[in-house]
């Protein structure tokens, strides 16, 4: 990939050809990806491919057009822009559409590229996952098989620009090594999968995930179904981070427009426990989400959305901005072949104190959840209802005992928001860009037997 500001040129061309009146946008982007898969000590798949994007908005009189192409071929750009006038012509006019318009704090420059990703030959690739997965078989003798060892990595390079003056050019790396291993006893057979995650593959650290991998396998062997009972969970930072990306949607300004949110109208209000500050912050350069500007070209900021629980506002792009007469936070989330939406790029839990053994000996009965299913279909974003499947390691004295399966946890979102009672301080980045620590969130009910 050409580390050079050719998408900027590309892009900049149809701004030549805007019409008096005209707001015109343009965001380009190309990339390339390897995946490498290994089963048995040989390679079952690797795949290597690239993309390209194109997508030009038009905004004339309130009215929006959008057009894009899955090329960077000229002729392809050259005929996007009078696809997007003639889209605006048939579009209803909205006084809110209108390009973001710079303005306020000045670049923040950030270095998500590391040249070894692209450095790295195939054979180096085929290498880590073949290693990944023998490691792992040999670490555990109830380790009877491994679903999939892969390495997988990603580049990307995107342009911004527009003639309400957005100029942006930036780009990444992101690389990954993931095992799924499966454990058997006289019991059963239970999965656990683990993985290591870098901007740069001298971030890769295979013992991480062949570790995890067999922890999480070995760990419920034996699981049974508990009894129904009220009892206090624990939330490691990959479970708890997983709740909170479901909060950051919620968070939307677009969620609460379209009444898919339930903490509309509630700014400045007590809706999570006090020891909760969430934020999202796209300049903080150890997020996977970290970016310099945002789907719009505008800088990135840290917003702050809870802090010790009180709603501080929502993540707005300037669409939104400017229905609830406010002010972008620079959170437009998209793609080439999207117009803006909103979304977090780096949500991040404060840390607080303790680490995960600190807090699961301050917990006399509890649940350290280390699995939940259904979670995208078992909470909804209007009512708060949260109702997902779980397994885990029953907590009894402050102490790991029985492992338990085919259980329930079953409570609201502001319920669960304001029973943590407990944050600890072992802050872990997921690659959806999510930082998050361990968590205790008092009286829940898990259904079981």
């Amino acid at each position: 990939m050409s580390a050079d500001e050719g998408l900027v040129g590309i892009a900049s061309r149809l701004l030549d050809r805007a019409r008096p009146g005209e707001q015109v946008e343009v965001y380009a982007s190309r990339g390339s990806s390897t995946s490498v898969r290994a089963y048995n000590g040989e390679i079952e798949a690797f795949t290597q491919a690239g993309s390209a994007g194109i997508g030009v908005r038009v905004v004339i009189d309130g009215r929006q057009g959008f057009a894009s192409a899955g090329s960077l071929d000229l002729d392809v750009v050259a005929l996007l822009l009078d696809d997007a006038r003639d889209n605006a012509s048939f579009a209803q006019p909205d006084e809110a559409n209108g390009l973001a318009v710079p303005k306020g704090p000045t670049r923040h420059p950030l270095d998500l590229w590391c040249a070894d990703v692209v450095e790295r030959d195939a054979d180096w690739k085929i290498a880590q996952a073949i290693a990944l997965e023998a490691q792992v078989r040999a670490a555990d003798p109830r380790i009877v098989g491994v679903r999939a060892a892969s390495y997988s990595d990603s580049i990307g390079e995107r342009a911004i620009v527009s003639n309400m003056g957005v100029e942006v050019h930036d780009r990444g790396t992101f690389a990954s090594l993931s095992v799924s291993a499966l454990a058997k006893d006289q019991s059963g057979t239970t999965t656990g999968a683990g993985a290591t995650y870098g901007r740069s593959t001298h971030d890769l650290d295979a013992n991480v995930a062949a570790i995890d991998a067999v922890r999480r396998a070995t760990q419920c062997l034996g699981a049974t179904k508990p009894p129904t009972m009220r009892l206090a969970i624990v939330l490691e930072p990959r479970m708890a981070a997983t709740m909170f990306g479901l909060i950051g949607g919620m968070l939307s300004a677009s969620a609460v427009l379209k009444g898919r949110s339930l903490f509309a109208g509630r700014i400045g209000e007590q809706i999570a426990s006090p020891l909760l500050t969430l934020v999202d912050d796209p300049t903080d350069v150890r997020s996977f989400g970290a970016d310099s500007h945002d789907g719009e070209g505008l800088v990135c900021r840290r917003v702050s959305l809870l802090d010790a629980g009180v709603l501080g506002g929502y993540l707005h792009n300037t669409y939104t901005a400017r229905r609830m007469g406010t002010t972008t936070t620079a959170s437009a989330a998209r793609g080439a072949r999207s117009t803006p939406g909103v979304g977090a790029a780096a949500l991040q839990v404060v840390p607080g104190s303790g680490a995960l053994e600190d807090l699961l000996a301050s917990v006399e009965l509890g649940l350290f959840v280390t699995s939940m299913s259904g979670l995208h279909s078992g909470v909804n974003a209007v009512s708060g209802d949260f109702s997902v499947g779980v397994e885990g390691m029953m907590i009894r004295g402050g102490a790991l005992a029985e492992p338990i399966r085919e259980a329930t946890l079953g409570s609201t979102l502001p319920r669960l928001l304001t029973g943590i009672c407990a944050v600890g301080a072992d802050l872990e980045w997921q690659p959806s860009g999510t930082g998050s620590v361990s968590l205790v969130i008092a009286e829940v009910t898990l259904s079981g037997s």
